[in-house]
C-alpha cells in the first residue's frame, strides 16, 4: 500500500455523518487532496476502520476548549494500533440553517446535539416560539431537515452541512462562547520510525506508585527546557489508584527527541511514543 502522501484521493473516518465537524476538520487538514469521508458510529469504529484497512486515515477529537478532554478518547488511543501524524485545530461555529427561503421567523422546530442546543440556548432567547429538539448528531440534524422537507423546522450544525445538504443559513455563529475550539488528532496505521518528522511530541508512560515520581519526570523536562504543552492522566483499568499519563511536548532546537527519551526512560514504566508530527496552527 503507498505511503499517505503519495494518496491523491484519501479515505478518512470521521465519527458521524457527512457534515459534522469532523468532516470540516479533515477537509480543512487535508485540503490539497481528494477526501473520502468514512463515517463511523463511534470513536472505536473509526479506529477499527483504519486497522483494517477500510480507510486511510481517521480523525477523532481528542480535547475542546469548553468541554475538556474526552477521555475515553485517550484510552482508545493507547488501546490502538495507530499512531499519531498531525493535529487539527478547528473553531466550533454552530449555525442556524434551513430548508432555502425560510425565514427564521416560521421556524417552531430546530434539531440539534445536546452540546450543539447548550451551546446556543441562549440566542434562541428571543424567539420563544421556536422549540430545541435533541437530536443525535449536528449533521443528522441537518439531513433531517432536508428530508422531511418541513418549513418550520431548522437545524443547527456546520456549515459544511448546509453546503452538503442544500439548505440556507439563516444565522452565522450564534454559539455563545466564541472561544469554542476542538483539537483533533490525525490517526496512520503503522508504528512510529525515525522518518516521521514533526515538533510536537504526544506520548504516554505510568510511574512506579511512589511520592514524586511524577514530578522527577517535569524536572528531566525542564532541564531539556521542553515546552510541555498537555499533561493529561486516566486511571489504570485493573490497578486501582494507578495511572497513565499521557504528555504532549514541543522540541526545541537544543535537543533531540531520543535525548529527550534516554533521561525519562529509566524513571517510567510503559513509556510510549503515540507520535511524533508537525504542530497544528490554532486559530
Amino acid at each position: 500500500m503507498p505511503p499517505i502522501a503519495a494518496l491523491r484521493q484519501l479515505r478518512v473516518s470521521i465519527q458521524g455523518y457527512a457534515g459534522a465537524f469532523h468532516e470540516a476538520a479533515a477537509r480543512m487538514h487535508f485540503q490539497d487532496r481528494e477526501v473520502v469521508t468514512v463515517p463511523g458510529h463511534t470513536f472505536a469504529e473509526v479506529i477499527s476502520q483504519v486497522e483494517a484497512g477500510e480507510s486511510d486515515v481517521a480523525l477523532m477529537a481528542i480535547e475542546n476548549t469548553l468541554a475538556g478532554s474526552l477521555m475515553s478518547n485517550y484510552d482508545l488511543l493507547q488501546r490502538s494500533s495507530l499512531r499519531i501524524t498531525g493535529e487539527v485545530y478547528l473553531r466550533i461555529r454552530q449555525n442556524l440553517m434551513a430548508l432555502p427561503g425560510v425565514k427564521i421567523e416560521e421556524l417552531r422546530e430546530v434539531y440539534s446535539h445536546p452540546i450543539a442546543l447548550m451551546q446556543v440556548r441562549e440566542f434562541f432567547q428571543a424567539w420563544p416560539k421556536i422549540q430545541l429538539v435533541e437530536s443525535a448528531d449536528t449533521a443528522l440534524s441537518a439531513l433531517h431537515v432536508k428530508e422531511k422537507g418541513v418549513r418550520t423546522r431548522g437545524a443547527v450544525a456546520a456549515s459544511i452541512a448546509a453546503s452538503l445538504y442544500d439548505l440556507e443559513i439563516l444565522a452565522h455563529g450564534i454559539e455563545t462562547n466564541k472561544l469554542n475550539h476542538t483539537r483533533f488528532l490525525v490517526l496512520e496505521r503503522g508504528r512510529n520510525t525515525d522518518g516521521d518528522r514533526g515538533d510536537k511530541v504526544s506520548m504516554s508512560f505510568s510511574t512506579s506508585h511512589e511520592a514524586g515520581s511524577l514530578s522527577r519526570v517535569l524536572m528531566v523536562l525542564d532541564a531539556y527546557k521542553i515546552n510541555l504543552t498537555k499533561i493529561q492522566s486516566t486511571p489504570i483499568v485493573g490497578r486501582p489508584w494507578q495511572y497513565r499519563f499521557y504528555v504532549d511536548f514541543m522540541l526545541n532546537g537544543n535537543i533531540t527527541l531520543a535525548e529527550a527519551l534516554a533521561g525519562i526512560r529509566p524513571i517510567t514504566k510503559e513509556l510510549r511514543i503515540l507520535g511524533v508530527y508537525p504542530s497544528g496552527e490554532k486559530p
